[in-house]
């Protein structure tokens, strides 16, 4: 899958970010650094992905084994404080509704903790190139 992300309006922070099947969607930097708000920043939208991946992993599993859970609330806390020294701290809690034994919650924060996201996030290396291409407008 290839994604585009172009610059909203000329002189604007504001992205649009597009991709095969997918509705736009928008990336700035908050109004403190010069954005103009009301959409996620590179760094929401990372730890929006763990979280995202977590709950989607939990109910696919709960699916699979006919668990009768209903549903998943994740909340992502991000301690950012000591990023630049190569330390970034999502902290994750995962509330599980429906009526599962005390084995099927431990089970599923299991699973939850093997969804792809986190394994990319802390057993990959992960290898990016950038290159420049310049156009006129």
């Amino acid at each position: 899958m290839s994604i585009l992300i172009e610059t909203e309006r000329q002189g604007a922070l504001r992205q649009r970010i597009t991709a095969a099947n997918i509705d736009a969607l928008y990336a700035d930097v908050p109004l403190d650094k010069g954005g103009e708000g009301g959409v996620p920043d590179p760094h929401d939208y990372f730890d929006m992905s763990l979280g995202t991946c977590k709950a989607l992993t939990v109910m696919l599993y709960a699916r699979k084994k006919e668990m009768p859970l209903e549903g998943v609330t994740v909340r992502v806390s991000r301690d950012d404080s000591d990023e630049r020294n190569g330390h970034y701290r999502l902290e994750v809690t995962i509330e599980l509704a429906g009526e599962l034994s005390a084995q099927a919650r431990d089970r599923l924060l299991e699973v939850a903790e093997n969804c792809p996201i986190h394994k990319l996030m802390t057993t990959s290396a992960v290898e990016t190139s950038t290159s420049a291409h310049m156009t006129t407008v």
